[in-house]
């Protein structure tokens, strides 16, 4: 079997925000060789996340909405009082998850017609990383 790991590092400029890494994890899946197998891309930060959806932003619109509704930024949050302001972070990184497994047929990731791997940062600013661990034959 043949594995290819490489970090992806991120420090993003806004403190919520996504970023497309659909043509990088691609890039790496030819730069392993691997023809059959599975690229995972999991995200090594408890306030972050990766998905695979539609690029398309009016839907990025209705995401960010729907995370909102469901881990509104507040202080009421019992984290908190640990010192922490990020609590809403940690659980829309809950309801997105960290990680995808994303097929490799013939050399090529095996996406659907509109989906695209997405790094999600719900505190950001700072520098993060992503694994992208490469398997197969």
């Amino acid at each position: 079997m043949k594995t290819l790991t490489e970090y992806l590092w991120f420090e993003t400029q806004k403190k919520r925000e996504l970023v497309r890494l659909t043509d990088t994890v691609a890039q790496l899946v030819k730069k392993s060789g691997v023809k059959e197998g599975f690229a995972l891309v999991s995200a090594m930060h408890i306030t972050a996340g990766v998905f695979v959806n539609d690029n398309e932003p009016g839907l990025f619109d209705d995401i960010w909405a729907w995370l909102e509704g469901l881990a509104p930024e507040k202080p009421e949050y019992r984290h908190h009082e640990t010192g922490e302001d990020n609590a809403d972070a940690h659980l829309k990184s809950l309801l997105i998850h960290h990680q995808v497994m994303v097929p490799i047929t013939r050399g090529l990731l095996d996406l659907g017609t509109w989906q695209q791997v997405f790094y999600a940062e719900f505190d950001g600013q700072r520098r993060k990383r992503v694994i992208v661990k490469v398997m197969g034959e």
